[in-house]
């Protein structure tokens, strides 16, 4: 797609606009709100309009019609003077900004946009950066592309394990494994030593381990040594954990080192797919999950660990932008008094809950894996639950939470979008 140059003054009378807004019906096309003089060289391009108004420019290029605010244009210019390159971080500062600015002429070409500032000062932007990096294109994109699954498109899909040498001591390795676990919100390692030190150095291959108040690696045994649930030999309903954290933790690991009984798989549920049926079938529900805020609240006093934490936020977290789902923050057990919610809301969060816990509890989305020894797993705690069935005997796990950020970031530098 090409725009031809075109050159627009600040000091005088445009002709008519509606000649350059064709896709847009007569009364929804813009007026301009000051006075400018155009001089088109040749008919503008069907895939690239602008148009100047009082605050802002609107530029269509290709399916996009952004509307571009003068001082964000100021902001996030790239020139040297305004953009260490080498640190990818910002100079200007950003309150020296006029934010009655305006720009003293604006220029387009088939790539690039420029504008020249009442300083004398040119800012120049690719269109393709700007179709990228601008509200009305990032609305139409998605920060962390998935695959949603119940248990059949799950087993379909015959998502492999990797090799714990070949995760490892190599890139593709690893490579394969963080885009399994992007796409599906968990991933196995298989062939690791059943121990909690070769397990820890697992663990530290993607991400630096976050200590809590359980410590830094953790055994997982029924002894009841916390006052938790978990510590225990019954049955756990699908949840999230560490939902009574500010943020809840990104990452769980778990992997069984040694199991004497029966019983004890574990459950696995994609909370984005569940979330999602909800969204379809009754979007009222969604939006008052992800609106009304709760608190969660984790309270112990077990030999010497004592500890009151709270954790405040809506059970579903959506970027305002796209809508797009981040985090699931679903825990029955811990949740605490609804105190945060009117008498004239509550009802309709509790049915809106309920239709969420349905598709929770579908049968036909729930994926029951058996740990053994060896076999290590890694489970995005924003997005998929995890629970157990009863179990006999001993049975021995050990595990840790990661830093979400360390995770992502090691995906980005092996090229994968996260």
């Amino acid at each position: 797609m090409w725009c031809q140059r075109l050159a627009w003054l600040l000091r005088g009378q445009c002709g008519s606009t509606g000649r350059r807004w064709p896709w847009l019906p007569r009364d929804a096309r813009p007026v301009l709100a000051a006075p400018v003089r155009c001089h088109p060289t040749a008919p503008v391009s069907p895939g690239c309009a602008w148009q100047l108004h009082q605050d802002h420019l609107e530029l269509r290029y290709g399916s996009t019609v952004m509307r571009l605010d003068f001082v964000w244009l100021r902001d996030h210019c790239r020139s040297a003077s305004c953009y260490n390159a080498k640190t990818s971080q910002r100079s200007l500062d950003t309150a020296s900004v006029d934010l009655a600015i305006r720009p003293q002429a604006v220029r387009v070409d088939e790539t690039t946009l420029f504008l020249t500032w009442p300083d004398g000062h040119v800012t120049r932007y690719g269109l393709e950066w700007l179709a990228r990096n601008s509200y009305e294109g990032q609305k139409q994109q998605v920060m962390h592309p998935r695959i949603l699954w119940n248990a059949e498109i799950y087993r379909q899909a015959q998502v492999p394990s990797v090799d714990c040498r070949s995760f490892l001591e190599t890139d593709e390795g690893l490579k394969e494994f963080l885009q399994n676990f992007l796409l599906y919100g968990i991933a196995f390692v298989e062939n690791v030593t059943p121990t909690k030190e070769d397990t820890e150095i697992l663990a530290e291959r993607i991400s630096i381990i976050r200590e809590t108040i359980y410590g830094r690696m953790w055994y997982f045994t029924s002894d009841f040594s916390r006052g938790d649930t978990a510590y225990t030999k019954l049955a756990l309903d699908r949840h999230t954990d560490t939902t009574y954290f500010q943020e809840p933790c990104g990452i769980q690991v778990f992997h069984c080192l040694k199991h004497e009984g029966t019983g004890g798989r574990t459950l696995l549920v994609d909370g984005f797919h569940a979330a999602e049926q909800v969204l379809r079938q009754a979007p009222e529900h969604f939006e008052l999950l992800a609106k009304v805020p709760l608190k969660h609240e984790y309270v112990e006093n077990v030999g010497g660990c004592h500890n009151h934490m709270i954790g405040v936020g809506p059970v579903l977290n959506v970027y305002p932008w796209n809508n797009e789902l981040y985090l699931i923050r679903y825990n029955n057990y811990d949740r605490a008094v609804i105190n945060t919610v009117p008498h004239d809301v509550v009802r309709r969060w509790y049915r809106a809950h309920r239709a969420l816990t349905a598709e929770l509890r579908r049968p036909d989305n729930e994926l029951w894996v058996k740990l053994k020894p060896g076999k290590a797993l890694f489970v995005d705690n924003w997005r998929v639950l995890h629970g157990r069935e009863a179990f006999t005997g001993y049975r021995q796990l050990c595990g840790c939470y990661l830093t979400r950020d360390d995770v992502l970031n090691t995906a980005r530098l092996l090229g994968l979008q996260a």
